[in-house]
């Protein structure tokens, strides 16, 4: 080992190689050396690993050489870039989320590439708030009085709490303590809001009597969180929206309602439970409603705050408002996203999530027919069949409401579904599959446009 650890040339050494300088040819020197000192790095930590595998001189500068071409590809290149997500996961955290409608890319291409309107009134020149567009949107949609936007509903939560009960009491039902993604603790973001949390009820079932008990004269709020990404059934119970906002504003508390993933449209007649949407929760009587922008709206990341005008402006003021304000990029796709909703036929055709939500069985078998027969040219390398399977919409949305739908299962003959699946993430562009009792899972429901033939040549690719 130490023969062939001897053979493995110096950065300095390679940098004067030819076929290094042809790889660097336009690449700024400090990368090339970067990606260079990698390489030989990792080289030699696999000659530690496996001597046998690296004998030669050539084959060492070969191996060198290809890492380098790799690495530096990894540097320039982008890497927030688009993939393709066979997983069937609807908004997968790791994938970016809510794929954004092709409105909202135009719009952000369009008209955000120089300097855009942000927050001036065009009709005096004088500042104005940069959130006055969404809030009309907003307020045509769910019959809010007013609205703002932050960067995610974490903020929204937290930035509420903190606006309407720092240095008070919010009672919350027990059994709505949630954890999720990235954790995200409630009783912690509480604790940190300022606020003090008052738990009521038992993990299972919680009473209007235990609300009512619970109310003191340094109560501030009750807050209301829907379990975004778990369910909880047999003997249990929570209290009415409508009945909670009757307590609270018989004692003179705001009503916070947290409905998580924020529909805006009612997709029941899809066979899915999307609870309270952000109208009902408006309707009912919430003093303050707070939810995802992505998510079910299927817009960019952000958090939507509305409801009682005289509540959203005490948010607006509140000095952390500025901190985890909303940027011109997430204001234009929300805007471009919600402007479908006045059409529901349209949001469902236009805007991706509600679309493959709402994939027919008939047509996600006919997309997974096609994928299989255009990766059968290959059944010498795999074994290729159409089985039936269930898509999950993610992201902490709708959970244990899986969607029906068909997959391509695919089985290599001579390496194992890892070394595949693998494979297809390293192709251009990276396809996301799912694996599962030896097979690599292709779910054509999280398929866009023009990704079903990206998909074959990336097997293609993968099973030579």
């Amino acid at each position: 080992m130490q023969d062939i650890l001897r053979k493995i040339p110096s950065v300095e050494v390679l940098l004067q190689d030819e076929r290094v300088a042809q790889c660097a040819a336009g690449i700024p020197r400090k990368i090339v050396v970067g990606c260079l000192r990698a390489a030989v790095e990792q080289v030699r930590a696999s000659v530690k690993d496996d001597p046998a595998g690296h004998a030669g001189d050539t084959a060492i500068r070969d191996t060198i050489l290809e890492r380098l071409r790799q690495g530096i590809r990894d540097a320039i290149g982008p890497h927030y870039r688009s993939v393709v997500n066979a997983t069937g996961v609807i908004l997968h955290t790791a994938l970016g989320r809510a794929a954004l409608p092709a409105r909202a890319v135009r719009q952000i291409a369009e008209e955000l590439c120089g300097y855009s309107l942000l927050q001036a009134d065009l009709a005096s020149g004088l500042r104005s708030k940069r959130d006055t567009r969404i809030q009309w949107l907003l307020q045509q949609l769910t019959g809010c009085e007013a609205a703002t936007v932050v960067n995610n509903n974490a903020a929204a939560t937290w930035l509420v709490l903190n606006a309407v009960a720092a240095g008070r009491e919010v009672i919350v039902s027990r059994g709505q303590l949630v954890e999720i993604g990235g954790s995200f603790r409630l009783p912690d973001v509480m604790a940190a809001s300022g606020a003090k949390m008052v738990e009521v009820g038992t993990t299972n079932k919680t009473h209007a009597r235990d609300y009512q008990r619970a109310i003191t004269e340094n109560t501030a709020a009750i807050l209301r969180v829907h379990p975004s990404n778990y369910t909880m059934s047999g003997f249990t119970a929570e209290v009415p929206l409508e009945e909670l906002v009757e307590i609270a504003h018989a004692r003179g508390l705001v009503l916070i309602d947290d409905v998580g993933a924020g529909a805006l449209l009612d997709l029941s007649h899809f066979g899915l439970d999307v609870g309270p949407t952000l109208a009902d929760a408006i309707r009912a009587g919430a003093d303050l409603v707070t939810s995802s922008a992505d998510k079910l709206i299927g817009a960019s990341q952000g958090g939507i705050i509305l409801g009682k005008a005289a509540m959203i402006e005490t948010v607006r003021k509140n000095q952390m408002a500025r901190i985890v304000r909303a940027g011109k990029l997430t204001l234009a796709a929300l805007e471009a996203t919600l402007l479908q909703f006045f059409d529901e036929e349209q949001a469902i055709r236009e805007v991706p999530t509600l679309r493959m939500v709402c994939r027919t069985l008939e047509e996600l078998d006919a997309a997974a027919q096609r994928i299989a027969a255009g990766i059968a040219q290959f059944m010498s390398r795999a074994v290729v069949a159409v089985i039936d399977g269930a898509s999950q919409m993610g992201g902490g949305s709708l959970p244990g409401q899986d969607l029906p739908t068909r997959l391509v299962a695919v089985t290599p003959a001579t390496f194992g579904p890892e070394e595949l699946a693998s494979r297809l993430r390293l192709h251009h562009p990276p396809v996301f599959t799912r694996i599962n009792k030896g097979q690599v899972l292709v779910d054509p429901r999280t398929l866009l446009d023009g990704d079903e033939s990206r998909l074959i040549a990336a097997f293609a690719e993968a099973l030579r």
